[in-house]
């Protein structure tokens, strides 16, 4: 389909600087735009390109002051990466909707599963599972036995959901993801390690999106839970009985380690390393590559380095640490000065 400048400005609420009556049917970076598609410039940085963009359309801040001239119409709009956001997520509810059951399933006969869902070949859905409508299932998830997934929820290929959990409406868990298996639960004994049943589970609330190959532990007893408008990146850890709050964002590659509580709105970067049993206040954001020892007092901090400090205090001690080759080589030569000076004195005695 196609769409004039004119509507998109009208969807978006937005101002169009140049024709209004240029159309677009696909999306394009500005780096690298073509005739007929739509970009966006959020980041600064990327400014150069909208005077070379090929892009048809570009969405720009309403107070965007052109440095020179441009070859594409611009929508003015307000925040242009949320702009760009509608229109992605426009253009992706508007694929077709699957709905069926592919007939190379394994689905146990008291498992409940309405009409409107979508399950792909290969799908292995266990005891007393509950499956509520617009659920889409690709192919070669495994869902255990006394699992519920909410309305709108879609698990892409290779997901598998252990015993017992529970996942919430509108939630997106990517290709290869794993919730519910064992905590990391062993109890030295004689030389050796005894395994501690983890009997558990994990619950998933609403509006989650969990990447691929993010693995998810269930609790030894209780529940690891990961709270409403949860977004976890690809290849991450979550150990048992962990809570993630509300609304906290976390990239790659970080691991959290048993029983540690983060709260709500957090920010934390990749391959942030958490310790178990600690408590993340609301509002925190972890830099990348912080290590996380001990609860973080007070809201809202901002920190970074291993183990982390308040990232005010990290630049300054990081100020010093760049320059430790320097000082050692003066504190190497004052030193050889100062044995020469005892040195001499020495002599004139």
């Amino acid at each position: 389909m196609e769409f004039s400048a004119k509507q998109i400005a009208e969807y978006l609420e937005g101002e169009v600087d140049g024709n209004q009556n240029i159309t677009v049917s696909d999306f394009s970076k500005i780096e690298e735009g073509k005739p007929g598609t739509l970009s966006f410039l959020a980041n600064p940085k990327y400014e150069p390109y909208l005077y070379s963009t090929n892009a048809s359309i570009v969405l720009v801040k309403r107070d965007l002051e052109l440095k020179q001239e441009t070859g594409a119409t611009l929508i003015r709009v307000s925040d242009p990466y949320q702009s760009i956001a509608r229109l992605l997520t426009l253009y992706e509810n508007s694929k077709p909707v699957k709905i069926g059951i592919h007939t190379n399933t394994a689905i146990d006969k008291t498992a409940q599963i309405p009409e409107t869902v979508f399950i792909d070949a290969f799908v292995s859905i266990g005891k007393n599972v509950k499956i509520h409508s617009g659920v889409e299932i690709n192919a070669n998830c495994s869902i255990g036995d006394n699992v519920t997934i909410g309305e709108d929820t879609v698990l892409y290929a290779g997901v598998k959901v252990y015993d017992g959990c529970r996942i919430g409406s509108n939630c997106v868990l990517h290709a290869g993801s794993v919730i519910g298996s064992d905590g990391f639960g062993f109890a030295p004994q004689s030389g050796d390690y005894a395994k501690i049943p983890q009997i558990g589970n994990v619950i998933i609330e609403d509006y989650v999106e969990i990447g691929a190959n993010t693995t998810i532990d269930r609790a030894t007893m209780g529940s690891t839970i990961i709270r409403k408008g949860v977004k976890l990146d690809n290849l991450i850890q979550v150990a048992h009985n962990v809570e993630i709050g509300e609304n906290t964002v976390i990239a790659a590659q970080s691991g959290i380690a048993g029983s540690t509580k983060i709260g709500k709105n957090c920010m934390v970067g990749g391959q942030v390393g958490f310790a178990g049993h600690i408590n993340i206040p609301d509002n925190t954001k972890l830099a990348a590559q912080a290590g996380v020892a001990n609860t973080v007092k007070g809201e809202g901090r901002i920190l970074l380095g291993s183990p982390a400090i308040d990232i005010l205090d990290y630049r300054k001690a990081y100020a010093v640490f760049k320059n430790l080759p320097d000082i050692q080589r003066l504190v190497y030569q004052m030193n050889r000065d100062l044995q020469a000076i005892k040195d001499n004195t020495e002599k004139d005695k």
